[in-house]
């Protein structure tokens, strides 16, 4: 794991999932840490998941011509900011 600091967390969950869980990363060969890295990786993909959602629920009703052109302005601002010259993105 990236982050230096870490935390510790108590899950509860069925004995089924813990088993099935086990069972698989005992399968890939995987030891200590496994466990942990698989849990947090899979709620990071969770959150990410989560958040695109509510990304396109809140962009629903606009226009694919004028998302596109708001996403196309955004990323020009963003890399003026950080590299001082933006590129153009790409349609497909």
């Amino acid at each position: 794991m990236p982050d230096t600091e870490l935390t510790r967390l108590t899950i509860v969950w069925s004995k089924g999932t813990d088993l099935a869980l086990r069972s698989h990363l005992g399968a890939q060969g995987l030891k200590k840490g496994a466990l942990s890295r698989f849990v947090e990786d899979a709620v990071k993909w969770r959150l990410f998941d989560q958040t695109v959602n509510q990304a396109r629920a809140a962009f629903a009703d606009v226009p694919v011509e004028e998302l596109d052109n708001l996403i196309d302005e955004a990323v020009t601002s963003v890399r003026k900011e950080r590299h001082g010259h933006p590129k153009p993105r790409r349609h497909k």
